[in-house]
C-alpha cells in the first residue's frame, strides 16, 4: 500500500509528473531511432553483426547502445564518444595546467571545458564512423549480402553516425534539464535495461526446456542476482565519514563555524574507470591475435577465454591497480588539507598542514584496499556466472561495467525523485531514512 500511495504522493506534484513524462517521451524517441537502421543497408542481412556482438568488447558496445550497434541503427556509436571525450578531458584537466585553471574559474570555465568535449566528441565520431562501415561492410559480405561501396555513401553514413550520437547527447541533455535525472548516465541506462528482458526470457527458457537445472536453478539465479545488486549497492554507497571541526568566528552579532561537519571518503572513488582501463588492457592481446593471425595455442590462449583463471587473475590485478592509480590522480589529500586549513576547519587530534595531509592518504589507503577488491570481484562475478552455465547475455548483469553503471544511475534517479517529495512535505520512498545518490554521473567518470 505505501508504494501506491508514493505513486500517488509523485503524481500530485505537477512539476515532478511533466518531469516523469517529459523523460519517458523522450526515452520513446531514443529506443525508436535504435531500431532506425542506416539507408543502404539491408535489415535482414544483419546476422553475422549480431553474432559478432555476442562477445567481448563489441557486446559491450552494443550493450550501451541498447542493440543499436548489431543493428545498423543510425545510433549505432551509440554515446560512448562523448564519455570516451570527456575522460580525455577530465584526464588533461588532472594533468594539464592550463585545464586546471579552467576547472577554477567556474562556471565559465566549466562551458568552455564542455564546449571542447563536443569537438572532441566529433573527432571521435568522424574517426570512428568510417571505422564501424568497414566492419559493417566485412560482417554483410560474410553473410551474402552487398553494401554500397561508394565513397558517397561512406560520407553521408558517416555524417548519419555522427548526427545520431550528437542528437542521443542532445536527448541526454533535454532529459538533464526538463526531465529526472543524468540525462547521459540515464541514457546508458536505458540501453543496458533494454537487454534484459530478452535476455531474462532467454535464460528462463535454457533452463525449462533444456533440462539444465529447471525452475529451482532459475530462481537461485534470481536470488543470487539480487544478492549482487545488494553488493553492488554497498560499494556504490560506501563512504569514510572523516569529522571535521570548524573554529567559531564572531563577525557582527553573528557567530560562524563551530559546528561539526564531515568529509566522506568513497570508497571507490574511483567507480567504474578502472574496469574500462583494464578492459581495454585485455583486449589488446585479443586484437593482435586478430590482426596478425598468430597461432592462439600456449601463451596466447590464456587470454582468449575470458572465463579462464590467467584471464580473469590478469584482469582483477589490472583493476585493482588501476583502482590506486585513478584515485591517486583524482582525490587530492594535499589540496583538501590546504582548503580546510584556509576555512580554518581541522580533523579533531590532528594538526593542520602536513599531519591532516598524511591522515587523509592513509585513511584513503585503507579504505581503498577492500574497495579495489570488491570492485575486482565485482568485474569478474560474470564469468564465475559463465562457468555456473549462465547464458552469455544474462551473465554480463551479474557484474562488471554495466551493473554499477544500473546501480549508480538508478541510485541517483531515485534521489533525485525523492527530493522533490520531501521538499513538498511528503514522505520519502523508503520508511526510514533517505536514498543517497551516488553523487557524480557517468559522463563524469
Amino acid at each position: 500500500m505505501r508504494g501506491i500511495e508514493t505513486i500517488k504522493n509523485i503524481w500530485k506534484i505537477e512539476d515532478l509528473r511533466n518531469r516523469i513524462l517529459t523523460t519517458l517521451l523522450l526515452v520513446v524517441i531514443y529506443r525508436f531511432g535504435t531500431y532506425v537502421v542506416l539507408p543502404g543497408i539491408d535489415p535482414k542481412a544483419l546476422t553475422a553483426l549480431q553474432e559478432q556482438t555476442r562477445g567481448g568488447l563489441l557486446a559491450l558496445l552494443d550493450m550501451f547502445s541498447g542493440g543499436a550497434f548489431s543493428n545498423a541503427s543510425i545510433f549505432a556509436l551509440g554515446i560512448m564518444p562523448y564519455i570516451s571525450a570527456s575522460i580525455v578531458m577530465q584526464l588533461l584537466a588532472i594533468a594539464v595546467p592550463s585545464f586546471q585553471k579552467l576547472q577554477r574559474e567556474g562556471e565559465s570555465g566549466r562551458r568552455k571545458i564542455n564546449q571542447w568535449t563536443r569537438y572532441l566528441t566529433v573527432l571521435i565520431l568522424l574517426f570512428q564512423g568510417p571505422t564501424y562501415l568497414i566492419n559493417l561492410n566485412v560482417q554483410l559480405k560474410s553473410a551474402g549480402a552487398v553494401m554500397p561501396e561508394s565513397i558517397w555513401f561512406n560520407i553521408t553514413s558517416t555524417i548519419i553516425l555522427a548526427a545520431g550520437s550528437m542528437f542521443i547527447l542532445w536527448l541526454g541533455e533535454r532529459i538533464t534539464d526538463k526531465g529526472v535525472g543524468n540525462g547521459i548516465s540515464f541514457i546508458i541506462l536505458i540501453g543496458i535495461i533494454a537487454r534484459l528482458p530478452h535476455s531474462l526470457f532467454q535464460e528462463f527458457v535454457s533452463r525449462t526446456s533444456e533440462k539444465t537445472g529447471g525452475l529451482v536453478m532459475f530462481l537461485f539465479e534470481i536470488v543470487f542476482l539480487l544478492f549482487v545488486i545488494a553488493g553492488a549497492i554497498l560499494l556504490v554507497q560506501g563512504t569514510r565519514k572523516v569529522p571535521v571541526q570548524y573554529a567559531k568566528r564572531i563577525i557582527g552579532n553573528k557567530q560562524y563555524g563551530g559546528a561539526r561537519q564531515y568529509i566522506p571518503l568513497k570508497v571507490n572513488a574511483a567507480n567504474v574507470m578502472p574496469i574500462i582501463f583494464a578492459q581495454a588492457i585485455m583486449f589488446i592481446p585479443i586484437s593482435i591475435v586478430g590482426f596478425s593471425h598468430t597461432d592462439t595455442s600456449g601463451f596466447w590462449s590464456h587470454f582468449m577465454d575470458n572465463t579462464g583463471f590467467w584471464y580473469n587473475f590478469v584482469f582483477a590485478v589490472l583493476i585493482i591497480l588501476f583502482t590506486y592509480f585513478y584515485t591517486a590522480i583524482t582525490i587530492n589529500p594535499t589540496q583538501m588539507a590546504d582548503d580546510l586549513k584556509r576555512n580554518n576547519g581541522f580533523i579533531p587530534g590532528v594538526k593542520p598542514g602536513k599531519q591532516t595531509k598524511d591522515y587523509l592518504d592513509a585513511v584513503m589507503d585503507r579504505i581503498t584496499l577492500p574497495g579495489a577488491f570488491f570492485l575486482a570481484l565485482v568485474a569478474i562475478m560474470p564469468a564465475f556466472a559463465r562457468i555456473a552455465g549462465v547464458s552469455m547475455s544474462f551473465s554480463q548483469f551479474f557484474g562488471g561495467t554495466s551493473l554499477l553503471i544500473l546501480v549508480g544511475v538508478v541510485l541517483d534517479t531515485l534521489q533525485q525523485v525523492e527530493s522533490h517529495l520531501l521538499m513538498r512535505h511528503y514522505d520519502g520512498l523508503l520508511k526510514s531514512g533517505r536514498i543517497k545518490g551516488r553523487t557524480g554521473s557517468v559522463a563524469a567518470y
